[in-house]
Formats: structure tokens, sequence, C-alpha cells
């Protein structure tokens, strides 16, 4: 019996210890898989080598034959080289199981998909990839001109929808403006109510002009194993409005533990301009974008509330999943609202990640043009109400710069109202050509924007479907890379985004 409790006592001290939540585990091991990304596009070994157990053995089967490569001779393939301009790499899946997870990624290179399956193990050392088995499939070189998009509708029915999240390949969430949170089945067309939703939802003003309603739904990065959700809806007291963040989890068509992670006080009387938009980042935090809230320049205070470090409106913050503040948010000062990250915000709906860099993107509403594409920075101001690339609606409305504000300059701006929306990086082979463009779209005269970027610039800009249009809410893709688009309408549209000559 001694021998058996000491055993036990060297195998557990043996065990390394796991204190760090999911979404922390989650960062760790995509840290790995982008070692592993960076060593693959040079040619790098050390960084390869570094992002693989000693053990590790990498695995296909192509022309009826099996191939094994221990890790030191898979290494010996490589030499270093410039990564590749058309390159792109994403991470499509990652579940976690105590020590132990596994990811399913993508490598788009000129000639090849390249999709890998890793089991990945933490050890003293952090996570490492264990084993790999692979598949690639050639596909064509696309030339912009010879991409042919074009639109299918999938399912009708839909009040305003605002936002998708997929939970399978099959199955998603959607929060209609004017109706409900729904599921939806892609493949029966099913549409089930989501119960539970918190009482103080306000009631929308069907028609046009009235923003009131359900906004973003958004899944947990961990949400296979805490079924959690983020909605963002236009909240009531009284006869008065605002945007409020609740974090649920989800349980049988039924939202339960309901937890409200941020109320953007004060509750006032207009209908616009919530904003709603939330994204989560590389780094774990979730980043929401509240809106200013007024219809008319002739309405501000003094202080605009956008500049008003005090005033929750016309802002983007971060927060922790569980509503606390990170201690590595930007400082400004004793004064300010907790959580804040940028300010300067007008009407930012779409919100998204560019999961090569990390970097955050988000759009912008104008008043007349002044619609714009924002990076998003710690600390920014983005200049509403007293600097913008349009004009203003109350023509006398002639705001005071400071010279002391530094305002930080959108990356891209229309000349022409487009009402932008929700927006994507695309990464897949169906459309080859548009690896890591940025999907945008539009709710004025609906339109569909392709945005080709290089870093932290846009480098040209394309208009789709000018000859079909319709208000486009959010561009989307699935777990297994085809895009989809909302139609912001009364019989609101789930659209299918095919390449036919793929």
């Amino acid at each position: 019996m001694k021998r058996l409790i000491l055993l036990i006592g060297l195998l557990i001290s043996y065990i390394p210890t796991f204190s760090q939540d999911a979404s922390t585990e989650r960062q760790l091991i995509e840290n790995t898989i982008q070692l592993y990304f960076d060593g693959w596009a040079t040619g790098d070994t050390t960084k390869l080598g570094k992002a693989m157990h000693a053990s590790c053995h990498l695995k296909n089967y192509r022309d009826g034959k099996f191939i094994d490569y221990p890790r030191n001779q898979y290494l010996s393939l490589f030499k270093p080289h410039a990564r590749p301009k058309n390159l792109s790499t994403r991470i499509v899946s990652v579940d976690i199981t105590g020590n132990m997870g596994s990811a399913k990624v993508e490598i788009s290179t000129e000639r090849d998909l390249f999709t890998d399956y890793f089991n990945l193990m933490k050890t003293n050392e952090g996570w490492v990839i264990a084993d790999k088995v692979s598949t690639r499939i050639a596909h064509r070189v696309f030339d912009i001109n010879a991409i042919r998009p074009e639109k299918e509708t999938i399912m009708e029915g839909l009040k305003r929808p605002w936002s998708l999240a997929f939970l399978t390949e099959d199955e998603a969430l959607v929060s209609e403006k004017d109706g409900d949170l729904v599921r939806i089945n892609l493949l029966n067309k099913a549409k089930t109510k989501i119960s539970g939703f918190p009482s103080d939802m306000a009631d929308s003003l069907i028609g046009f002009g009235d923003n009131t309603g359900r906004f973003e739904v958004l899944l947990d990065p961990d949400f296979k194993n805490n079924k959690f959700i983020y909605v963002s809806y236009a909240a009531q007291k009284g006869n008065l409005r605002t945007t409020k963040i609740i974090r649920a989890v989800l349980e049988n068509n039924s939202l339960q533990h309901i937890k409200p992670l941020f109320v953007a006080e004060p509750y006032t009387t207009e209908r616009y301009h919530y904003g709603g938009g939330m994204v989560f980042g590389k780094d774990g935090k979730l980043y929401v974008t509240i809106g200013e809230r007024l219809f008319t320049e002739k309405d501000q205070p003094a202080i605009p509330i956008a500049q008003n470090i005090q005033d929750k409106r016309g802002k983007i913050y971060r927060i922790n999943p569980d509503g606390t503040i990170p201690g590595d948010n930007p400082n400004f000062g004793p004064k300010a609202t907790p959580g804040l990250y940028a300010t300067g915000i007008r009407a930012a709906q779409g919100i998204t990640l560019d999961s090569y860099t990390g970097n955050i993107w988000f759009s912008e509403h104008g008043t007349h043009q002044g619609d714009e594409i924002n990076l998003l920075k710690a600390g920014a101001n983005y200049g509403w109400p007293v600097k913008t690339t349009g004009k203003y609606r109350y023509l006398d409305y002639a705001p005071q710069p400071d010279p002391a504000t530094n305002f930080t300059d959108p990356v891209w701006h229309w000349l022409q109202t487009v009402a932008p929306t929700g927006l994507h990086f695309y990464s897949g082979g169906e459309f080859g050509g548009w690896n890591r463009n940025l999907l945008v779209g539009g709710l004025s005269r609906g339109s569909l924007w392709r945005m080709v970027v290089d870093g932290e610039q846009i480098k040209s800009v394309e208009e789709l479907f000018t000859d079909s249009r319709v208000r486009i809410r959010k561009v989307v893709q699935s777990p297994a890379g085809k895009l989809y688009l909302l139609s912001d309408e009364l019989n609101g549209k789930l659209i299918r985004l095919k390449n036919t000559s793929f």
C-alpha cells in the first residue's frame, strides 16, 4: 500500500499544473501553431522544431501510399526562403481537454490547400504538437477576373437579421433586429426561437430609421466546453433605452445563467446608433462598440459625447469575458469609464479580427458621407464629432478642436454614403484570390465591398454585385470556409456566396 501511495504521489508531482483558464490555454496553443506556420512559411527549422515535440510524427496518405515522417526527417525537407506573398494560414478549430488538445489548420499556397490535424499536449515546456496528419488538395490559381461570385438564397423569413454565429456547419444562431434570437438549420430550414431572453429588451418600431433591436450574437472561443454566448441588444428602462451586453449559457435552446457584462448608461430617448458590435481578440478579450446615440449634432453637449471619457457612449471597450476589466487597458485617467479602449466613435457596428496579424478593424457610419474603415489602436481617438471625413446633419455645428488632442485617421473612407456594417477577413480556398481580403457589407443602396489589405493599409477597393443590390448587414464565414451574407430586410435572407468558376 505504501508503495502504491508513493507511486501515485510521484505521478501527481510529474503532471504539470493547469491553473490558467481555457481562453488563455487556447491562446497558448494558437501561439504554438503560429510558430509552426511561421517556420513552415520561411523554412525556419528552429521555429518548426520548437513547435513540435521530439517524438512527433507527420503522416499522410497519398497516391495509395502511406507516408510517415519522424520529426527530424520532416525538418530536413525545409530550406530557408522568403515568405511567399500569396501564402495564407488559418486556425479552423481548437479543442482542449486538460493538458491535451487538438486543432484543425489550413495553409493555402499558390498551388495547394494543405489541411492539417494536430494532436497537442502541454508539457513542462508548454504546448507542443505531438502528432500531425495532413492532406493536400491542388486548387487553381485565381486571377481576380477569373472569380465569378454568385448569390444563392439558402433561407428566407428572417426579421431583419443582424448577426450570425455558427454552432456547426449546418446550424447557427441568428439575432433578428426586429424579431428574436433564433436557431436555424441550413438543411431543413427550421427556425427555433431561443427562450429566456432578458425581459428588458426594448421594443423595435418596425420601419426605417429605428435602430432598436437585437444586435450581435457571438460564441465564446471555448463554447464547446462552456456553452457561453454573448449578445448585445437595446435594453429599456421606462421610456428610455441604451446598449447592453450580456453573457449566457445556451442550454436546450434556452438562455440560462444570464450575466450582464456592460450597460452603456445613460439611458436616453434616442433610438439611433446603439453600436453593439462584438469580437474576441487573439488576446482572449472581448471588444465592444458603443454608439453615440444622437441623430443630429445640434444635441451635442458642451463636451461632445464621444469625446467625454466619463460618458459611456461613443466608445470602444475591451473587457474580460466575465465583464471584469483587464489590467493592461490604456489609461485614460481616474475619471474615465472602466474598460475604455478608444474614443471618438459615432456609430460603429461592424468589428472583426484579422487572425493573420491579430489586428482588429471596425466600420464607422458617418452622417452625409464620412463612412469609414478603421484599424483599432489602444487609446486612439477617432475624432467624432470634432473631426470627420463627411459633413454634419446640423450645418451650423462648429466644434472647437483641442490642439492637444491627437486624432487617428481612418484607413479608408468613402466619398459617398455606404453605411458599412458587419465585416470579415476572408480565408479559404473557394475564393483563392480573395485570401486576406476584407469583405464589407453596406446598407445604403445595398452594397458589398472587397478590400485588398496590405499590413495596415487598404490598397484597392472593389464593389461587388452592383447589378443586384440588397442591403447587407453581415458577412460571415462558416467553419468549413463557406461565405454567407445576411440581408437587412423584413423578409431577411441568409445568402450563400459561391464561386461558380471554382
